[in-house]
């Protein structure tokens, strides 16, 4: 399921079903969680280990916010309608808004995805300005309390743990007891949910695995003006090397380089541009010995497995208490879905309150997001059972329909309408089975080619000079928010 299969969001949909929520958790799916329980909540108080200043730097517990991340359409769409303005708030905190469509260089299959035939708005900033906007949005909102520095000690509960009643954290001192009517657990990959849940008599959540063994190194490089350009030579099996380079805020590129199954992700600058140049093309490595670079030094971070717990499989769960964010399902990070499904997870959040309130919450929560989360899951597991290395057996359909995506990759290098649908669907906009409408299938099975020719072919082959930014895009600032 995907933003087309979802209800958008409607500020006035739930009414008020408890006095006070906690959320566990201040990064991007526990701001959205706190975005959607305000509508619902007296107080909403969100507890982070971390101080949460304001302003855009990356949090020492989340070592991750330090590498670039993407916010594909559905996040976008899902963001505007929590927070209106998003986009403009992003752009004058210094973001940018590019058109994917035509500065999107994308070399997929042996060949350049062609552009589609409709301007495509997306937003661009580094994790850390992304957060921090949202951050300042949430923290606008009369309900809602953060608590940075603030650490979550265990939940509190009734007398035979059948309910969560709250939680108990430390700031500094001695234990705090906050009372609440719901908790939201968006602590991510390390949640400690499945431990407790075991020890409280319940059964942890089943949990898939699927091991890519990723590592991967960010730096930034000095970006010429008007220069917008995001460069994706995404991994592709047999291939175990990938890199993007994606604009962002003060005149710079957000660059990773990205290796899986024990192809090390480099860690000094020699060893950066000797995997930029073992990639099949040379923008990358280009673009790296032509900027100056602006980190000093590279930051390399491990991502060893898909992860995805299965909460909706559980026939007992204790009442208020729900779970979201990468403490649900974490996928590989190369493909950019983290911050979008948060976004989505908590339009999910907002619609079960709004169909029930806190009665039975849990598996009613559980149950819808499933499907949510199924399409992005397939799209990045199926992607990384094409290596060989990678342990399990994908399904008889995943592996025909990677042999159907391979072919409408290829044939997308000069058909815009399968780029565009294509994006679509990387985009969480739409499902995959719209890759299968009729006249998708005819242009991905039939010969098709030779009607688009890239209006601007040398953007593929060198940096531009510098130019004025708004001759790249018709007015960033009046940019209209992309919609599904």
């Amino acid at each position: 399921m995907t933003l087309d299969a979802v209800d958008r969001y409607g500020p006035n949909g739930v009414g008020t079903v408890g006095d006070r929520a906690v959320v566990v958790g201040g990064s991007v799916a526990g701001l959205c969680a706190a975005r959607a329980l305000a509508d619902g909540f007296d107080e909403v108080v969100v507890v982070e280990r971390d101080p949460l200043p304001d302003a855009p730097v990356a949090r020492d517990g989340a070592p991750q916010t330090s590498h670039p991340h993407a916010l594909l359409a559905a996040g976008q769409a899902t963001l505007e309608d929590f927070f209106p303005g998003f986009g403009e708030d992003l752009v004058a905190a210094g973001g940018l808004i590019i058109d994917v469509t035509r500065q999107l260089v994308e070399f997929q299959h042996g060949g350049f995805v062609a552009d589609g035939p409709e301007r495509t708005p997306s937003y661009c900033a580094s994790r850390p300005l992304f957060e921090h906007v949202i951050r300042r949005r949430v923290r606008d909102l009369d309900p809602v309390r953060l608590r940075g520095g603030c650490q979550f000690v265990d939940y509190l509960t009734d007398d035979g743990a059948t309910a969560v009643t709250g939680v108990e954290v430390r700031e500094g001192g001695p234990t705090e007891a906050i009372d609440a009517d719901l908790v939201v657990d968006a602590t991510g990959r390390a949640s400690r949910t499945p431990e407790w849940l075991a020890d409280n008599g319940y059964r942890a959540p089943p949990e898939d695995r699927v091991e890519i063994d990723l590592q991967y190194s960010s730096l930034r490089v000095e970006r010429p003006p008007g220069d917008r350009r995001m460069i994706n030579v995404p991994l592709d099996a047999p291939r175990t090397r990938g890199a993007v380079a994606l604009p962002i805020e003060d005149g710079q590129w957000d660059v990773i380089l990205a290796g899986v199954h024990g192809d090390g992700a480099p860690g000094d600058r020699d060893e950066v541009l000797d995997f930029a140049d073992s990639l099949p093309i040379d923008l990358i490595a280009d673009l790296l010995r032509a900027q100056p670079w602006v980190s000093d030094g590279v930051e390399r971070y491990p991502f060893p497995a898909s992860m995805r717990r299965r909460y909706e499989a559980l026939d007992r769960f204790p009442d208020g208490l729900v779970v979201t964010g990468d403490a649900v399902s974490s996928f590989n990070p190369v493909y950019g879905q983290g911050m979008s499904i948060a976004a989505l997870d908590a339009l999910v959040l907002h619609h079960a309150l709004a169909d029930g309130g806190l009665d039975r919450l849990a598996p009613r929560f559980f149950g819808a997001v499933a499907p949510v989360l199924d399409t992005p899951w397939q799209m990045a597991t199926g992607a990384d059972y094409r290596y060989e290395e990678t342990d399990g057996e994908p399904s008889v359909a995943t592996t025909l329909f990677n042999r159907y995506f391979s072919r409408l990759l290829r044939q997308a290098h000069d058909d815009g309408v399968l780029a565009e649908a294509y994006g679509e669907v990387v985009g969480l906009e739409r499902s995959p089975t719209a890759l299968l409408r009729p006249r998708i299938l005819a242009r991905v099975l039939l010969p098709v080619g030779g009607d688009w020719v890239d209006p601007d072919p040398e953007r593929r082959t060198r940096v531009p000079p510098g130019s004025d930014d708004s001759a790249t895009v018709d007015d960033e600032r009046a940019a209209e928010p992309p919609s599904p």
